[in-house]
């Protein structure tokens, strides 16, 4: 069911950004074409009065003497041309935005319902933009969204959660799509690629019914764009973005008079990186927040895959259990052992004894109890014990998703371990691409947003969605925090905001098969955040049998909504 109001200007649509997700093979190429001359160009020659042109070339009588007035005509004719240009162009720039970005459409609202859990639910949708401006109030950018609000509840008490991916250069569409918004891209719960052209179907499990929704695209992605006086400079960083959310949300809540509702703060991937920031920043800057939920966490970017050094094993210990997993979706597990939960405890106690033990040994590590660390990272892993020797017992995630299968000649995914695709390069020792995001699942998302967003919500624009960005955001992005030289950490901002305001709840939501967060690294992280014993409870964990989007798999999905509600209930609980 729906319904519309508001006005759809036309929009004139200046440029066009190509599309490469990170670890993509895939590059997006824009096309330029040599423009045909302008007829009512000054510049361009024009044939003398005398020649006659028609569809045949033009022929030309012999060059006449023009008389002074016939020159003065002419000059003052080029004049009215030129000018009549160059009123257009500045008339095109007022129209479009001083950095040539396309003018935006006002904000549509329209109206659906939906069924969740048996119950029928009306809600409003709204797609546009806020614009941001600088302490001059000079605009800087145009951020986007969707916000999906349920009728009939009272702001006061009813929860807004606002939503985001991460990258950075991703927007949103992956977890309003994919996972609680009111619809959702119907992706094949066992790890195949959707059907080209899959459209959105109602959600049955969406959040609707817990807490309103506003799914935000970061600045250069989906439809938010700088504009003004704005500079990549002032978004494309760590620091700088956080600080643009937290004036999104302040804004949008102001605009919308929420300020008494229970606020939640919801981030996947990178985007958890960016919540951790922005929720101590908005309590900082006097808005309290209930509640937050860390979906495939990066809080400490030591625990990632950045090519560690020697020396640098704390990578190789955050990825074991996560390696582990992933060998047992595929039957590589010595034993098969049949519960999975039960497996990866024995293989944490292992990452934290003898495997941190052997590594830190380095190479005064004697020969006998390397024998031993081989056999059981084996037995854990499926890995030949010969490949385990030459790799110094460190096994890095890409070689690993190389490795597993590279007797059926397949890789396994990045994002979603349970994913395999064929290997390209056989003779290699890393893995090519990702069967997870190149298996069609790009398409699908950004195919169905792009129609979901002109169709159901009715917000036209004229220039495509960024499902991401990366080779504008992520290239230009400053890896650096404010006053700091480390690498990225944030565990310290949720510390301190947990610390401060005592009624903040964090639930950590992690995928067992996420080989590019994974989820023992959030699980050290957070455990060495040093909270008060009487804060601790106020940090939760939900593990599922999924990869990075958790939402990808039926069963995980549910059991996380079912989590999830809970959370809800007892962060708002006096």
């Amino acid at each position: 069911m729906r319904s519309s109001t508001g006005t759809r200007p036309n929009v004139i649509a200046i440029g066009t950004h190509a599309q490469m997700p990170r670890k993509i093979s895939a590059i997006g190429i824009m096309a330029r074409n040599k423009p045909k001359p302008d007829v009512n160009d000054p510049k361009r020659p024009i044939a003398p009065s005398y020649c006659t042109t028609s569809t045949v070339p033009v022929s030309c009588a012999a060059p006449r003497k023009r008389d002074r007035f016939e020159k003065r005509a002419n000059a003052l004719s080029v004049y009215i041309r030129q000018s009549a240009a160059t009123f257009a162009f500045f008339a095109l720039l007022i129209t479009a935005g001083a950095t040539g970005s396309a003018a935006e459409p006002a904000t549509i609202t329209t109206h659906h319902s939906t069924v969740v859990d048996g119950k029928s639910i009306a809600y409003r949708a709204r797609a546009g933009t806020l614009t941001l401006r600088d302490k001059s109030g000079d605009p800087t950018a145009n951020v986007f969204s969707v916000d999906y609000t349920a009728d009939g509840a009272s702001p006061n008490t009813r929860p807004v959660t606002f939503v985001w991916n991460g990258g950075p250069g991703s927007s949103s569409m992956w977890l309003q799509m994919g996972s609680y918004g009111p619809v959702r891209v119907p992706v094949p719960s066992n790890a195949t690629a959707p059907w080209p052209g899959t459209q959105p179907a109602p959600n049955p499990d969406s959040l609707i019914d817990t807490t309103d929704l506003v799914f935000i695209d970061a600045i250069g992605t989906g439809y938010s764009q700088i504009t003004g006086k704005g500079t990549p400079k002032m978004f494309y960083g760590i620091d700088e973005d956080a600080r643009a959310f937290a004036d999104f949300i302040r804004l949008w809540t102001t605009v919308n008079d929420r300020w008494a509702s229970p606020k939640f703060l919801f981030g996947e991937s990178y985007g958890t990186t960016r919540a951790a920031d922005v929720v101590n920043r908005l309590q900082n800057d006097g808005m309290a927040v209930s509640g937050v939920v860390l979906l495939s966490s990066v809080l400490d970017f030591n625990a990632l895959d950045n090519g560690q050094g020697p020396g640098q094993d704390y990578g190789y210990l955050a990825f074991l259990p996560t390696e582990a997993a992933v060998a047992w979706y595929h039957k590589r597990v010595t034993g098969n052992p049949p519960n999975l939960a039960a497996f990866l405890d024995e293989v944490r106690a292992f990452t934290l004894g003898a495997y941190g033990d052997a590594l830190q040994r380095g190479d005064a590590l004697d020969a006998k109890t390397r024998s031993a660390v081989v056999a059981k990272l084996h037995d854990y892993t499926g890995l030949d014990a010969a490949y385990i020797e030459r790799a110094n017992l460190r096994l890095d995630p890409g070689r690993f998703e190389h490795e597993l299968l590279k007797k059926d000649g397949a890789t396994t995914g990045r994002l979603d371990g349970r994913y395999r695709g064929p290997e390209l390069d056989r003779t290699g020792d890393s893995a090519t691409y990702d069967p997870t995001s190149d298996s069609g699942l790009t398409d699908a998302f950004v195919g169905a947003f792009s129609r979901y967003v002109r169709d159901d919500l009715g917000y036209l624009v004229e220039r495509p969605y960024l499902g991401t960005n990366y080779p504008e955001v992520g290239a230009n992005w400053n890896n650096r925090r404010e006053n700091s030289i480390t690498a990225t950490n944030v565990a310290g901002d949720l510390r301190d905001a947990m610390t401060k305001n005592p009624y903040l709840r964090v639930f950590s939501a992690n995928g067992y098969y996420d080989l590019a967060t994974p989820f023992f690294g959030t699980e050290y992280t957070l455990a060495h955040l040093g909270l008060a014993p009487a804060l601790r409870s106020h940090l939760e964990y939900g593990f599922y049998p999924s990869g990075h989007m958790v939402y990808l798999n039926d069963e995980s999905r549910r059991a996380f909504k079912a989590d999830l509600v809970r959370f809800y209930r007892e962060s708002v609980t006096h």
